[in-house]
């Protein structure tokens, strides 16, 4: 004599909505996630050797320790040539100190790593580390590659 609510005749007791019999799917397809993190992956691989800064040269090898520098140093160049570039651009000799000067965060205590050539004059390198020298410039560094064993 008692009478089911609720219930609309099935025998469940579920409604049914006008969906599928499944419920919502809570599992996560990381296969696309995979996918694009191995083409960054190879993106990356490839354009990293590319983002090398500076002038290519052959440096020398030296086995003295390694430098530890918080901020970025200004780079000047002496390729085999003899020609001088301040960070990546070319500039003659005489105008190495006004750029210097321009471009140094930290006026005189700027950091400055000379990089020359292993074939390149020693007379034209040690004349641009006097002329940053004699500007005031007080941290200035040669620049080496480790020596192979």
């Amino acid at each position: 004599m008692g009478m089911s609510i609720g219930n609309n005749g099935s025998s469940n007791g579920r409604r049914r909505r006008g969906r599928s019999s499944k419920g919502v799917m809570s599992e996560i397809n990381v296969t696309p996630l995979v996918d694009v993190m191995l083409v960054l992956l190879i993106i990356f691989m490839v354009t990293a050797p590319m983002m090398t800064v500076g002038v290519p040269i052959d440096m020398p090898e030296t086995s003295a320790q390694t430098l530890n520098s918080e901020a970025d140093p200004i780079y000047v160049t002496i390729n085999q040539q003899g020609q001088v570039y301040l960070q990546e651009t070319e500039i003659p000799i005489d105008e190495i100190v006004p750029k210097l000067q321009a471009i140094a965060k930290t006026g005189y205590n700027e950091r400055i790593f000379v990089k020359g050539d292993k074939s390149a004059d020693y007379g034209t390198i040690m004349k641009v580390m006097a002329q940053i020298s004699g500007s005031g410039f007080k941290n200035i560094g040669l620049v080496s590659l480790p020596e192979a064993n």
